[in-house]
């Protein structure tokens, strides 16, 4: 009898400890992407704004060096943890202020953007790249936002003369994780040192940086770019930036989750090439 209770007893305690064992085995192997931030994405999502409220913080030049200050942009909450961090930077003659739609859009979808000013309006693309550069040490080691970035997570943008800086900037500092180009242009037309992530963005009836001697170019000599794109907005021109189409919103932010957030819930929004009639042209390194 007692032989038998004793079989019972360590039966009973089998049924019980085995699925505790199997409940903890995924939790081991199940590791999430740490830097997925907001919802899965859907086709509507990611034409228009994120799902992050936004705040905003405005920089006096006074307070910094190498570039002209700016407004950072961030998601409201701190709930999230930190979040990639952006420069954005202007276009000849422009201030920060004509990008505000832009950056606000970037930011709701869970980043921290950085529309700086340059020294001058009338400054040059590579004296841009450096200004880009600096705005992003300032961004994450003395600015009142820096407790949102994760400093091993940046990446740089910029508008047509700050697009040609953005190029400058990203074959500058290889460790940044993603660079958009926004209807750049710069005089100088080939870029195989740059190693991140690129993406161009064109604008179909640009004149002023037309895309058959700027951004297509641009596209084509980034060899060396671990991954690249060119997306060309239909019917848009040269301050497409500036007007904030949805179109260039999904482009920019699905480069930027994919390659900054390292989000593959992103990778059907870029490759297979995406079929919209808002696009003029669409190429990229991807397979296909």
């Amino acid at each position: 009898m007692y032989r038998q209770l004793v079989v019972r007893l360590a039966a009973l305690v089998a049924t019980v400890t085995l699925p505790l064992v199997g409940v903890a085995a995924p939790t081991a192997v199940g590791a999430e992407n740490p830097y997925e931030r907001g919802p899965a994405p859907t086709t509507s999502s990611v034409l228009g704004n994120g799902s992050y409220s936004v705040g905003s913080t405005s920089v006096s030049s006074l307070l910094v060096t190498g570039f002209d200050g700016g407004t950072i942009y961030y998601p409201s909450t701190t709930s999230d943890g930190t979040f990639g961090g952006v420069v954005l930077a202007p276009g000849f003659t422009a201030t920060s202020s004509a990008y505000a739609g832009l950056a606000r859009r970037v930011a709701s979808h869970g980043f921290v953007v950085f529309a700086i000013d340059t020294t001058t309006t009338l400054d040059q693309p590579d004296s841009r790249g450096r200004q880009i550069l600096a705005a992003l040490d300032y961004l994450t080691q003395r600015s009142s936002a820096r407790s949102r970035v994760d400093a091993s997570r940046l990446a740089v943008s910029g508008h047509s003369m700050g697009g040609g800086g953005t190029l400058a900037a990203a074959n500058s500092r290889s460790s940044l994780k993603a660079a958009v180009a926004l209807q750049p242009w710069h005089t100088t037309k080939s870029w195989p040192g740059v190693r991140v992530p690129t993406m161009i963005i064109g604008a179909q009836t640009d004149t002023i940086a037309p895309n058959s001697s700027h951004s297509i170019p641009f596209y084509n000599s980034l060899t060396g770019a671990t991954e690249r794109a060119y997306g060309e907005l239909r019917s848009e021109g040269h301050l497409a930036a500036n007007t904030n189409p949805d179109w260039q919103g999904r482009l920019m932010v699905t480069w930027l989750k994919r390659y900054v957030d390292a989000d593959l819930r992103y990778s059907p929004f870029l490759c297979p090439a995406p079929s919209s009639t808002s696009l003029s042209d669409y190429r990229s390194s991807c397979p296909d």
